[in-house]
């Protein structure tokens, strides 16, 4: 019952850090998942949950990494294949020797071989911080691409590193030889593995394909056990079973591109599920690394034969010392402008192109997760010297590069972006563009011949929608502009009750049916409020119960709308149009003059579909078809906005504009109904 309750707080703090995040959207959710770790510990009877290595490594980093091969562009990583092996293998054994040196000058404590261990720890950047970081970050195609090409190698070369140290620790021999050796047998055979079972994988699911096997749940399991194989299977030959994961990922893509035609409908509940999956597992990852962190401070701030002040000291240098072997690093090989895998451009880097590849290079749970492994004991039996300490030190870089590069890493991508308002919106109507064409085809996918006329009406409807657009020339947007456009939507929603209830006072409708209207108005207001925050809602609608509970007025069931119910509101809506129609044509010389004209434009559009006879088997189909269409459609947009964020296609503000673009089409769409 324990793990049980210790697994639901862990998730639900996942769900707290999105939300907290939602508006403080400064502070990038790995930071408020850390803290939130945190935080949990300090309770008395809150979660405290030891780190396993091993099974950390499997659960973990084994499917994410998976997923991460799946999902990095191919052509991208053989483009980048010589900087790539320059960060991800070279990089790594010149930190190695050079860290490993200065930490034991710095601490003689630590022994050379285990000062070796903790650099080769500290040399990998994290896979799943470089992509929380790349999410939040707008960072330029190119080094997205560089960073997650390097992340998903390096976990491999800095562990083996790590394993060649701590052998040496331990027993107190290290060959050289035989250990290039073995890093050239672990690397190949953990990719031959990998590519290997992969291929097996998917030549048994095309086996199972043809039988007509197309159970989504049974592709779903392959699917959740085949990075959990990769890793095992590799490990269990005595080859890098992080490099298995990776390059079965990567064949996995291949696979998929090859069917991905004949089977795009079976892959969706997969696509989907998979989704969830990561999500929690990122999320667990930062979580569980907060979790640690009070434990790990705590030996050493608590331990009186430790100095804290001058520990955290030399983990500020050597964090400093990290930043800048990774920047003269980048410099060195990105003469000519070749760090980018570029033949045409042969100037050197900017300064702040390679600044933010230093920055970026962000340590994670792996990190931690190897620093845990360290031994208690030596061979001869006595303690691993500074074991706490080298942990905390660890522990304390990772911090560092998290914090540093949230920081920073903002600073220097949006300087990039400053005096380019036309580009960044010509990114909106890009991003605009590819979310409708989303809709478009989860339309498509939910097309059968019982709802052929519907989709038909829906499709057109987005093909109008997808033109106008096409045509539309892009204007510069402002967040004043924007505002002003909800202030007037609202000033509409006024007039709309006017109309209304002038219509109430001569008879025209009933009270039932003006509350109708009026809470599809409150609907409508709600939506378009969800971007000026969360509060005001929440304020808003607990008000309205307290009222309610005030006057003792009994909550109403919902009312099944009839014909005569329908006929009067849309008879209200077509009144309500003309009443704001009339007003801003009225006001068209006054400042705000273009927000009016696009206003008067929706509501002539909602006129038009108003006064279409109503016949519910004719031309569009049914109604209540069209609007499940709609929503499926608007479902699908949604889902687009987030995975082209999540890949960093376009940013933070990019992306609410496209989902308040959505709301208002949820909203016009709500009109109609």
């Amino acid at each position: 019952m324990a793990l049980f309750s210790s697994i639901f707080i862990l998730l639900a703090l996942i769900g707290l850090s999105n939300i907290i995040n939602r508006h403080l959207p400064v502070v990038p959710v790995p930071l408020i998942q850390i803290a939130l770790g945190i935080a949990i510990t300090l309770i008395p009877s809150g979660v405290h949950l030891a780190l396993e290595p091993e099974l950390f490594f499997i659960l973990f980093v084994a499917p994410l990494l998976y997923n991460d091969g799946k999902h990095t562009p191919r052509n991208e990583l053989w483009r980048l294949r010589a900087p790539i092996f320059l960060l991800a293998v070279g990089l790594v054994f010149v930190t190695v020797f050079l860290i490993g040196y200065a930490i034991h000058f710095m601490i003689p404590s630590i022994p050379l071989p285990a000062a070796f261990g903790l650099a080769a720890l500290l040399s990998p950047t994290d896979a799943v911080a470089v992509n929380a970081l790349a999410g939040r970050v707008h960072l330029p195609k190119s080094l997205r691409h560089l960073l997650e090409g390097e992340a998903l190698m390096n976990d491999a070369s800095g562990l083996v590193a790590f394993k060649f140290a701590m052998a040496a620790a331990l027993t107190g021999t290290f060959s050289l030889t035989k250990a290039s050796i073995s890093f050239v047998v672990i690397a190949t055979g953990g990719l031959a593995v990998g590519c290997v079972l992969a291929f097996l994988i998917t030549g048994l699911r095309a086996v199972l394909r043809r039988s007509g096997l197309e159970d989504p749940t049974l592709h779903m399991l392959i699917h959740m056990l085949t990075p959990f194989a990769l890793y095992l299977t590799g490990e269990h030959l005595g080859v890098s079973g992080i490099l298995a994961a990776v390059a079965g990922g990567v064949v996995h893509a291949v696979e998929r591109d090859e069917y991905d035609k004949a089977r795009a409908r079976n892959d969706e509940v997969p696509d989907h599920t998979w989704a969830v999956i990561l999500y929690i597992l990122n999320g667990l990852v930062f979580v569980i690394l907060g979790l640690q962190i009070p434990v790990v401070f705590s030996t050493v701030f608590d331990n009186p034969a430790i100095n804290s002040l001058q520990v955290t000291g030399y983990a500020c240098f050597i964090f400093v010392l990290l930043l800048l072997l990774r920047f003269l690093w980048t410099y060195a090989f990105s003469r000519g402008g070749r760090l980018f895998g570029s033949e045409q451009q042969r100037e050197k880097l900017p300064f702040k192109i390679l600044a933010m590849t230093s920055l970026s290079g962000v340590r994670g749970a792996i990190t931690l997760a190897g620093a845990f492994s360290i031994p208690l004991f030596l061979a001869d039996g006595n303690p691993f010297p500074e074991r706490n300490v080298i942990i905390f030190l660890a522990t304390a870089v990772i911090l560092l590069s998290l914090l540093v590069a949230s920081t920073v890493l903002p600073l220097l991508a949006s300087s990039s972006d400053t005096g380019n308002e036309s580009k960044r919106t010509e990114k909106e109507r890009q991003g605009q563009l590819k979310i409708m064409n989303a809709a478009i085809e989860a339309i498509h996918q939910a097309a059968s011949k019982e709802n052929e006329a519907e989709t038909a009406a829906v499709l057109a409807e987005y093909e109008r929608w997808f033109r106008m657009l096409e045509l539309q020339k892009p204007k510069l947007t402002t967040k004043q502009a924007d505002e002003g456009i909800i202030d007037l939507r609202f000033e509409a929603f006024r007039m709309e009750r006017e109309a209304a209830l002038r219509m109430l006072a001569r008879n025209e409708i009933s009270e039932p049916q003006f509350e109708l209207f009026k809470q599809s108005l409150e609907q409508l207001e709600q939506m378009l409020a969800g971007r000026r925050g969360f509060w005001p809602i929440i304020m808003k609608k607990l008000m309205k119960l307290l009222l309610e509970m005030l006057s003792l007025k009994k909550t109403k069931s919902p009312v099944k709308l009839g014909q005569a119910d329908r006929e009067a509101l849309r008879r209200m809506k077509l009144r309500a149009c003309n009443a704001v129609i009339d007003s801003f044509d009225q006001r068209l010389d006054e400042p705000g003059s273009e927000e009016r004209s696009e206003l008067i434009s929706h509501y002539h559009f909602i006129k038009e579909k108003l006064q279409q006879p109503i016949s519910p088997k004719k031309n569009g189909g049914d109604a209540d078809v069209q609007r499940d269409l709609h929503w499926v459609a608007i479902q699908a947009e949604r889902v687009e906005v987030q995975s082209l964020y999540e890949r960093g296609e376009i940013n933070r503000d990019i992306a609410n504009k496209l989902r308040q673009f959505i709301r208002n089409r949820e909203a016009s769409i709500l009109e109609q109904g």
